[in-house]
């Protein structure tokens, strides 16, 4: 009896720090996840190192590619990719 006793608090502190750390982070990066994978040409992305740009391509190997000014594009890593600015409207069929 004595040892169960012993186990709860640090079972308790267990469960604190899942709900308030690991949970939410696990939550972030799922979204991050499925905002990468619903990337399409024309949206325009900010990178994890500040660039701004529209998406022109976009490959399968894991790359897209930025215009980041007027016939300047770049290859970016699809992970590297913060946040999408402006979503663009799938084309109508």
């Amino acid at each position: 009896m004595q040892g169960i006793e012993s186990l709860i608090p640090l079972i308790l502190i267990f469960a604190i720090m899942y709900f308030l750390l690991i949970r939410p982070q696990q939550k972030k990066l799922k979204e991050h996840q499925e905002m990468v994978a619903a990337l399409r040409r024309g949206d325009q992305v900010i990178t994890q190192g500040g660039v701004i740009g529209k998406v022109t391509k976009v490959k399968d190997d894991g790359e897209v590619e930025v215009e980041i000014s007027k016939g300047v594009t770049v290859r970016v890593v699809r992970s590297s990719i913060a946040t999408v600015l402006n979503k663009t409207e799938p084309a109508a069929s």
